[in-house]
């Protein structure tokens, strides 16, 4: 949620920031009417409460001829609070629900629009140019028994695999040189739990507009993550921490699992677009102050990454109607997928600010032992996607494909064949 002190004062920004994301600005409005209203209701109960106490010590005070006049007035008087208390009660939820229904407000500087609205920030490495016709990742895949999409689909339905021999490897490895990279950065690694409660969910923001994502177990009444974000995000909730040192930084090694709902026909060839797949997630808890130098570092670790599996990519500033709820800021790296001529999205880095803290309930102590709202961070290490980028980008003319070097240790072949 955003601060209600920073909607009073600075209405016309978060407006703006709605206006950015092609989100309702009237939104705002019906925030502080919802917050003038509960604000109204508390003042309405605490007077009537006060005036019930001082009419509390007049009864005992009162002689035994006034008394029964005075206790009839007092059930009235007491009639009147409850009408108060529950007014009070519809108030809290109307402003809840209200302040629920309001993204994070978007950073100054990031883009306005839509998906294709975003700014390229960088190109980085060469496209390579092949003297033979390239295959696409699935047709090497195949080939070199590395995923098995038809007995995924058997098994389990359409965008499911099996991912196969050196092809588990493959995954295994970039997980594990990710939790390395991680490790070496001083995150704390996590395999965190994948299924979580709907106040955890709710409180990163992902059951909003896009909860049809989400696949939910309703005998449990519990979400399946899909993103170890969650449950990260989750790990402090309703916590005080000592952040005056430095953020906090912690990295989940997951399962992640998406519905992929409004996507029929999208990506429906090969690993792209799936149900479950794997992945390495940072998560950082920092003072806000702390949050946008946090930001560039973790999308340096992101890059980092990258040059270890040797693909070209760019860095795109994301749009504001792109963005996540719950981010007020977003960087993505695109990498190279040769036989789709573009870029495709490998890793993701977003600033939530205090938002999702909020939610929360994760809190710091400042410099003079008070209170205040922690700010989350999150992004991409590595994950199955990059597989598609990696065989594309290093296949050979002859149907094998070069295993970038940083992962030949994990792979255990330097080319599948």
């Amino acid at each position: 949620m955003i601060d209600l002190k920073f909607l009073r004062e600075n209405p016309e920004i978060v407006r703006e920031s709605q206006r950015t994301r092609g989100e309702d600005p009237g939104l705002v409005d019906a925030l502080l009417e919802a917050d003038a209203s509960r604000r109204a209701a508390v003042l309405t109960g605490d007077n009537l409460r006060a005036e019930q106490k001082a009419f509390g010590k007049k009864v005992g005070q009162a002689s035994p001829e006034e008394r029964p006049a005075l206790l009839e007035g007092s059930k009235e008087l007491a009639a009147k609070v409850k009408e108060a208390e529950a007014a009070q009660h519809e108030a809290q939820a109307a402003l809840d629900a209200a302040h629920r229904a309001i993204s994070n407000v978007v950073q100054e500087g990031a883009p306005a629009g839509g998906e294709d609205d975003y700014i390229v920030l960088e190109h980085v490495g060469e496209i390579p140019k092949f003297d033979f016709e390239p295959k696409d990742h699935l047709a090497l895949g195949e080939s070199l028994g590395l995923i098995d999409m038809e007995r995924g689909a058997k098994v389990s339905g359409s965008r499911f695999y099996f991912m196969t021999g050196y092809g588990a490897m493959l995954q295994l490895g970039l997980l594990q040189l990710a939790a390395q990279k991680a490790i070496a950065n001083g995150f704390t690694m996590m395999i965190p739990p994948v299924l979580v409660r709907p106040e955890i969910m709710a409180g990163t923001g992902f059951l909003g507009a896009h909860s049809d994502e989400i696949y939910h177990l309703q005998d449990d009444d519990l979400y399946l993550v899909g993103t170890s974000e969650v449950p990260m995000a989750g790990y402090h909730s309703g916590e005080i921490l000592e952040l005056n040192e430095g953020p906090k930084r912690y990295a989940g090694w997951s399962s992640c699992f998406r519905r992929e709902a409004g996507s029929y026909g999208k990506d429906t060839r090969g690993i792209i677009r799936v149900h479950q797949f794997d992945k390495v997630e940072m998560f950082t808890y920092c003072r806000p102050e702390d949050a946008d130098a946090e930001h560039q570092r973790l999308l340096g670790w992101e890059r980092d990454m990258l040059a270890a599996i040797d693909v070209p990519y760019r860095v795109i500033d994301v749009a504001g109607g792109d963005l996540g709820s719950s981010a007020a800021r977003k960087f993505d790296c695109e990498a190279w997928v040769p036989t789709q001529g573009t870029y495709r999205e490998l890793t993701s880095t977003s600033n939530c600010t205090t938002f999702q803290a909020r939610r929360l309930g994760v809190r710091y102590r400042d410099e003079n032992g008070k209170p205040q709202t922690a700010a989350t961070l999150n992004g991409t290490l590595a994950t199955t996607r990059w597989i598609v980028s990696i065989l594309e980008n290093h296949q050979q003319a002859d149907g094998s494909v070069r295993v970038p070097e940083a992962l030949v240790p994990f792979v255990g072949t330097d080319v599948l064949r």
